[in-house]
C-alpha cells in the first residue's frame, strides 16, 4: 500500500475515534478467547524474486501472547451507539507451506492488531435478561511483521492495509455496573507489508474468534 494511502487510513481512524468520544454513556470491555483464521493467497516479492503460494494460518489462541481484545463504547441512545475496538489478532504460517516456498518465518505473532470505529446495536430485554447486539466496524490493521527468508529479514511494525470487523452477540446484565458477554467476532483484513531488502507482501487474512468477556459500565 502506498504511504499515503496508509496515513489517510491512520487520519481516519484517529478523527474518528475522536468524534464518538462526544457521545453519552461510555462502557469498556475486556475480552479473550478461541480465535483461528482460514487458508489465504500470499504474494509479493523478497526484494530478489516473486513469490505466489497459498498457506494454512494457526491462531495459536493461548499461546504468548495470546488472543485478546479491548472495547470502548459510547452508548448515544439505549440502542444505538458507537465502538473503537482494539482486537490483538493473530496468525502464524503453516510450517509446511512457508518451508515448500523458502521462508523460515513467516506470522503475525505480535498481531495483527486490528484497529476499528464503528455502529453498535442491541435489543435490551429481548431475550429476557440476555441482550443480544450486533457491531460492523472498520479501520487499520497495525501488524507485527515477521518475514524471514534469503533475501529479506522483516521484524518490525507497520500500518499496512485497511481491516473491518463484524460482532454479533449478548450480553448479561449482573448489575448495574458490571456485564457479561460472549459473541461471534469475524475480521477480513487487506494485509500489505513492506519487507527489508525492497519487496513486499500481501495476503487478505480473515479472523473468526468466539470471545468472552466482562464489561464495566462508567
Amino acid at each position: 500500500m502506498k504511504i499515503l494511502g496508509k496515513i489517510a487510513l491512520a487520519t481516519v481512524a484517529a478523527v474518528s475515534f475522536a468524534s464518538v468520544a462526544q457521545a453519552g454513556d461510555f462502557s469498556l470491555s475486556v475480552y479473550g478467547g478461541y480465535q483461528t483464521a482460514p487458508h489465504s493467497g500470499v504474494s509479493g516479492n523478497d526484494g530478489v524474486a516473486d513469490f505466489d503460494f497459498t498457506t494454512g494460518w494457526k491462531g495459536k489462541s493461548f499461546e504468548m501472547p495470546p488472543y485478546y481484545g479491548v472495547r470502548g463504547t459510547w452508548w448515544v441512545r439505549d440502542n444505538f451507539g458507537w465502538i473503537a475496538d482494539f482486537n490483538h489478532t493473530k496468525v502464524y504460517a503453516n510450517e509446511g507451506d512457508k518451508a515448500d516456498n523458502g521462508f523460515s518465518t513467516l506470522e503475525f505473532t505480535d498481531g495483527l492488531n486490528n484497529l476499528t470505529v464503528g455502529p453498535i446495536w442491541r435489543w435490551p430485554g429481548l431475550w429476557s435478561n440476555f441482550t443480544p447486539y450486533a457491531s460492523v466496524s472498520a479501520g487499520i490493521i497495525i501488524p507485527h511483521v515477521e518475514v524471514v527468508n534469503a533475501n529479506t529479514d522483516t521484524i518490525e511494525y507497520q500500518i499496512a492495509g485497511p481491516t473491518v470487523a463484524l460482532v454479533l452477540g449478548a450480553s448479561y446484565e449482573l448489575n448495574d455496573r458490571w456485564d457479561l458477554f460472549t459473541e461471534y467476532k469475524g475480521t477480513y483484513s487487506q494485509l500489505d507489508v513492506d519487507l527489508d531488502g525492497g519487496g513486499n507482501l500481501e495476503s487478505d487474512i480473515i479472523t473468526n474468534a468466539l470471545n468472552f468477556g466482562v464489561t464495566y459500565k462508567f
